[in-house]
């Protein structure tokens, strides 16, 4: 993919505009060639390209991406194989959760039937992929989520829309209890010599009176150029509760653009917790929509980074209906260059009576060079609410760290039991003790910087 544009005549700004128009119809058209024909639905994805072509490539001169400046990626021409790569057998031995009671695997967006085991789902929970799930039954139910969540219009959820090569589906029916996880892996595996590009697919959807609990695990263990464009849209029907772990931790040449789209029922729950730990730049939009009264909606979420790394969570969360509940808070730990980025926006429109919501963004910055831009918002119209929002940003207390060598502790000790419990806070959350453990001895190695 080279990239060509005559600059006769024009403004630097509308060169600028048409390279990023040029490079975002050539990611749709090696998107679009990797889709296979069992999943063509072209109605679905003639609608999404409609859609794509009212954009252009975002750059920072739009106020969403301000402070996420994605020029790095126009030199680089992704291409999307319509082939999976082999994977070992023993490649996700590190990731596996034991308490997990079934796994879903997605190597490059593509459903590995051999690295994934569904055999001890509960009777009528159904998890499997969506090439095969769209020959049986379930076709017209899939039909009527797939890509319906709200914020579809989003210039890089069209793009997946356009290009997924099939998803990861988790149904759980009515009035059913799944007890144990289930785990969904997106791993990513580059090709060789050339920047790759996957457009990664979830649908859940857990019907009316059921719960279930979703570790989503983006997972990547190498440094080649990759970008993963991902889409995970969650129906909560009335009175369901959905535990949503999202982790994100791929290579160092990783590019992640993810969205999460929760659509909620009434009196239904939400619970996200979501880490980013890896990737070059990692920008995760998570939506949540209320379709009803009574929901109650908590949001945790922790970024912990180094080096150049850049992430970037933007949040909404939209109440619709009265007595709505939203708690969320997001906490940031950023050494050396790295650069983080949060804008949250709690929308409360006049229907939205009796609302309570508070929001709280805390940044800890370990490196004089390190770099937070918090942008927490409100935006009420009603007038019978209770909401609240916040955001510090803070260096490690000199008195906390004296406090703890005054009893014993090293310097380097004292700064990891500090950062330890700044994180810990969004960690404990998480209702699985494998992973709690593992995440905790990432945190519990990060010290301050040197310099």
């Amino acid at each position: 993919m080279t990239i060509q544009v005559s600059t006769t005549g024009v403004s630097a700004a509308a060169v600028r505009r048409k390279e990023r128009d040029t490079y975002l119809q050539s990611l749709l058209n090696t998107a679009k060639a990797a889709v296979p024909d069992p999943l063509a639905l072209p109605t679905l994805r003639s609608q999404a390209e409609v859609l794509l072509k009212e954009h252009t490539f975002p750059s920072n001169k739009q106020e969403a991406w301000r402070f996420t400046d994605l020029a790095p990626m126009l030199s680089l021409p992704f291409q999307a194989s319509a082939e999976s790569p082999r994977v070992a057998a023993n490649a996700l031995a590190t990731v596996q959760l034991p308490e997990a009671v079934a796994r879903l695997v997605l190597v490059n967006g593509q459903f590995s039937p051999a690295l994934s085991d569904v055999a001890q789902l509960p009777a009528g929970v159904v998890a499997g992929d969506l090439a095969t799930l769209w020959q049986s039954d379930l076709q017209a139910q899939l039909a009527a989520r797939l890509a319906k969540s709200a914020g579809s219009h989003e210039v890089f959820t069209a793009l997946n829309t356009v290009g997924f090569q099939d998803a990861a589906v988790v149904w759980v029916p009515r009035n059913q209890v799944v007890e144990q996880p289930i785990q969904v892996i997106h791993l990513a595996v580059p090709s060789e010599g050339t920047p790759t590009m996957t457009c990664s697919r979830c649908l859940v959807v857990v019907e009316s009176g059921s719960s279930l609990t979703l570790v989503e695990d983006f997972w990547g263990d190498h440094a080649a150029d990759y970008f993963n464009n991902s889409v995970t849209e969650i129906w909560a029907d009335e009175n369901a509760q959905v535990n949503h772990i999202r982790l994100q931790r791929e290579g160092a040449g990783t590019f992640h653009i993810g969205k999460t789209a929760i659509t909620q029922g009434r009196d239904s729950q939400y619970v996200s917790v979501s880490l980013s730990l890896g990737a070059r730049l990692a920008r995760h939009n998570l939506e949540v929509y209320q379709t009803g009264a009574q929901t109650d909606t908590k949001l945790y979420g922790l970024a912990a980074i180094a080096g150049t790394q850049l992430t970037d969570t933007h949040s909404l969360i939209a109440l619709n209906h009265p007595h709505g509940t939203a708690d969320q808070l997001h906490k940031c730990i950023v050494d050396e260059q790295a650069h983080a980025v949060f804008n949250g926006r709690i929308w409360v429109p006049h229907d939205a009576q009796l609302t309570n919501a508070s929001q709280l963004n805390r940044n800890l910055l370990l490196s004089g060079k390190a770099r937070v831009d918090t942008k927490p918002e409100l935006d009420i119209v009603a007038d019978n609410v209770k909401c609240a929002h916040g955001a510090t940003v803070s260096q490690l207390d000199a008195n906390e760290v004296f406090y703890l060598q005054s009893r014993g502790i090293t310097a380097e000790a004292a700064q990891r039991l500090l950062i330890y419990g700044f994180a810990m806070d969004i960690i404990d959350r998480i209702p699985i003790p494998s992973l709690q453990e593992t995440l905790t001895e990432t945190v519990t190695q990060w010290t301050r910087s040197s310099e």
